[in-house]
């Protein structure tokens, strides 16, 4: 007989507060077979629910939620409150059992696989952007795997690494990087398929996905360069944040283009930023990781020194206001007739294209008409890299790898060491 499970008060903030660490969560009971746990981490609290399919008392899957408002409050993105986690998790259970039947059906297909991981990427996608979305993914999927000739309506069973190098053959038309976008996301839908459906499937199929995606075309897939054009001078950076201030009367896009021109990071990054991190003191902000790689950062934030100036422009938006607040924000607009708009109310930035209407304006009577808001990073990556910074350093102010910098900036870093390697010239006579 299984041991009986110590229902924990969770839902109550005063309860958690008292909670030792400890390597695993505290659960809290909802119906049979489903739980809603705490994890009592050392600096913050995390939601995680878990679900228990048939084929046994130990046969859990587990899902993470996201952060508990113990330390700031919710805002229900990111920052769950008890309420926040129950609904999220119930929408999560409920996932998981319209799929348990199919988990045990030792007929589920490539397409059925694929399907599931699409409907799951668009989910995400919709509550990141906080509203209904289309991933990437499952435009690249429904192309090029949906309705490819022979591998949807392949077996999960009777697929072999045979059937999937086969398939990446027939992608022979596409580019390199696109073509590894794609083995990227069936595998992560394979995977996945693994995870909800392995009492089904063959012990090895892990195995036969990783052999079977491994590129068969010539080389590894390094992805375009950073383009010449999307490195722009300093002189030129200056020249696009000052634009974005004389065109901005409400200074919301300028504070943006601002951030991200300081920080070199991603728009993702930016618009979770809080008014907490912003750091006058140290002159620094405090830049969250991307939701880009694995699961768990050695730290919450990454932090990026920035000038006087920076600080400056961010003090009218951090005076007053709740630590845990959204840093920047901006007037959400409707459009009431032809080229007219009104505004609505205030709001976190939520998408990149918020920015596409004024930053084309920005960048072209800055005189840099082809520019995209991702030069802003290109520029302070290439700065780094510049200013003889170690390639480690660059990578980590701007989340990302020393591979993926030597991938994307190696004309950068040649010219580089190629200074360093002038300094070392001996005259012979």
């Amino acid at each position: 007989m299984g041991r009986a499970l110590k229902d924990v008060r969770v839902q109550d903030r005063s309860v958690r507060a008292r909670l030792p660490v400890k390597r695993d969560p505290y659960w809290r009971l909802i119906t049979q077979g489903f739980h809603l746990g705490y994890y009592r981490g050392k600096l913050i609290g995390t939601w995680v629910a878990r679900f228990r399919q048939p084929g046994g008392p130990k046969n859990y899957v587990m899902q993470v939620l996201g952060e508990a408002d113990d330390r700031v409050p919710a805002d229900g993105e990111n920052v769950l409150s008890w309420g926040q986690a129950y609904d999220m998790a119930q929408q999560w259970v409920k996932l998981q059992r319209d799929s348990s039947d199919a988990g045990l059906n030792p007929k589920i297909t490539v397409a059925e696989a694929v399907k599931f991981y699409i409907a799951y990427r668009d989910n995400r996608d919709s509550k990141r952007a906080g509203r209904l979305k289309k991933s990437d993914a499952s435009s690249r999927l429904e192309r090029h795997v949906l309705t490819d000739e022979h591998l949807p309506q392949l077996k999960l069973t009777n697929l072999s690494e045979h059937d999937l190098r086969n398939w990446q053959r027939r992608l022979e038309d596409q580019k390199g990087a696109t073509k590894q976008r794609l083995i990227n996301d069936l595998k992560a839908a394979l995977n996945m398929a693994f995870i909800e459906n392995r009492l089904a499937l063959p012990t090895r199929f892990d195995a036969t996905i990783k052999v079977g995606l491994k590129p068969v075309f010539d080389g590894t897939p390094s992805g375009p360069p950073a383009r010449a054009n999307q490195v722009l001078t300093d002189d030129e950076v200056r020249a696009i944040v000052r634009e974005a201030e004389k065109l901005d009367e409400d200074g919301d896009f300028a504070r943006m283009v601002l951030v991200l021109a300081a920080t070199g990071a991603r728009f993702s990054q930016v618009s979770r930023m809080l008014v907490r991190d912003v750091q006058p003191g140290r002159r620094r902000l405090l830049v969250p990781h991307s939701r880009k790689g694995g699961p768990t950062k050695r730290e919450d934030h990454i932090r990026v020194p920035v000038g006087a100036d920076v600080i400056e422009s961010l003090v009218p938006v951090i005076e007053d206001r709740d630590p845990g607040a959204r840093l920047l924000e901006h007037w959400r607009l409707r459009q009431v007739g032809p080229f007219k708009w009104e505004k609505v109310d205030r709001g976190p930035w939520k998408s990149a294209s918020e920015m596409t209407r004024k930053w084309r304006d920005v960048a072209k009577a800055a005189g840099q008409p082809e520019a995209v808001p991702y030069a802003l990073r290109h520029s302070s990556i290439v700065r780094g890299l510049a200013q003889d910074l170690p390639i480690r350093l660059v990578a980590a102010l701007h989340d990302t790898s020393v591979a993926m910098i030597e991938r994307h900036y190696s004309r950068w870093i040649t010219d580089r060491l190629d200074n360093l390697v002038a300094t070392a010239v001996v005259p012979m006579r």
